[in-house]
């Protein structure tokens, strides 16, 4: 019996509009902020977390062991992306822009299933090997939030953990004199260069709006019946029409050359192909129908 499975990818882009920061003068400038408030504070959490709390010397996490990656990833069909990130996405996943607001701002996303809640990267507790793990994913527990005071948004970002990770037996990631831990380094590094690629990222697709480049797809499918049949549509999901690239004048043309958007445009069109990999990784899955 054929099913006809339609998910709308915009559920991945529910919150994409929290994912951006302003750092401060110092990589730890958000934390400091936060020592500073006295009045009610509320901390929107990004996207696909739970509830974040902001984060304290004196806490020990419970961090991902290698190929792991948050419950919101294993259950869902696509993940954010950010600037630097296009190439290695695009060599194994199809790279789309979305929107949650109908429109009015776009972000970019691997597409990483063809149904609701379904992740074709990962299986048995963990990611495909030999597969690139998106930033977003390998950043959690950890995040940088908007936070909003007596209902102001305040300029810079705080430095956040998943409020559920927290653990005593978890590691800490700094010493008894306050001091930095190698692990943690790493993480206040990620998190300040992915926020900032971000920016740059929320940048890229404010102009590809702008200049008119975006075009709503769909994908449509039908799995060959010895893989299970049935017709899959994959909506809400948008891309660079080409045609629309001739259209362009000297100075935009210029302008996605110089600040490096043209390169992730053709980046982002190759990608598409990636579908049929999406495709033949779902086929593989599918129980053969009895």
């Amino acid at each position: 019996m054929e099913e006809d499975r339609t998910p709308d990818l915009r559920i991945a882009n529910a919150t994409l509009s929290q994912l951006s920061y302003h750092p401060g003068t110092e990589p730890t400038a958000g934390r400091k902020f936060y020592r500073k408030i006295s009045a009610p504070m509320q901390i929107s959490p990004p996207f696909g977390y739970t509830e974040v709390v902001p984060f304290l010397k004196t806490q020990k996490v419970r961090l991902l062991a290698p190929g792991q990656v948050p419950p919101f990833v294993q259950q869902g069909n696509a993940v954010p992306i950010s600037h630097t990130e296009f190439q290695p996405i695009a060599r194994h996943y199809p790279i789309v822009f979305t929107s949650g607001d109908g429109g009015k701002s776009f972000a970019a996303v691997a597409v990483l299933g063809l149904s609701q809640g379904e992740n074709l990267f990962y299986a048995e507790g963990k990611w495909a090997g030999g597969s690139y793990i998106p930033a977003y994913a390998r950043r959690y527990p950890f995040c940088m939030a908007r936070v909003n005071v007596n209902n102001v948004e305040q300029k810079d970002r705080l430095i956040c953990v998943e409020k559920s990770m927290l653990d005593d037996a978890g590691e800490a990631m700094f010493d008894a004199e306050g001091k930095p831990g190698e692990k943690w380094k790493g993480v206040e590094r990620l998190l300040a260069e992915y926020e900032a690629d971000l920016e740059r990222m929320r940048e890229m697709c404010a102009l590809l709006a702008d200049y008119g480049l975006l075009e709503p797809f769909s994908m449509q499918a039908t799995l060959r019946q010895e893989k299970g049949g049935g017709k899959m549509q994959l909506t809400g999901m948008h891309r660079v029409a080409e045609k629309n690239l001739e259209n362009l004048n000297t100075a935009q043309l210029k302008n996605l050359m110089r600040k490096g958007y043209l390169a992730r445009i053709y980046i982002h069109l190759l990608s598409l192909e990636n579908f049929a990999r999406l495709l033949d990784r779902k086929g593989e899955r599918v129980p053969v129908a009895q």
